[in-house]
């Protein structure tokens, strides 16, 4: 799996942290920080979840 994150679309709502947070940080501006773009098998699922919540869509998830 690879995680891919448009940090220019993002609008902070930290959803991705929340749901996934040893993938997905946020900066001092609350800005998307990858913290990793191939995350363990074991996150797969709330990678997922991220993906799927994120209100910007700045997240994709290559399998």
């Amino acid at each position: 799996m690879r995680v891919i994150v448009d940090k220019e679309l993002c609008i902070g709502a930290g959803q991705c942290v929340v749901t996934a947070p040893d993938v997905f940080d946020q900066d001092d501006d609350g800005i998307v920080e990858l913290l990793t773009d191939s995350p363990a098998e074991g996150d797969r699922d709330a990678v997922k979840e991220a993906e799927h919540v994120c209100p910007a869509r700045v997240i994709s998830v290559e399998n």
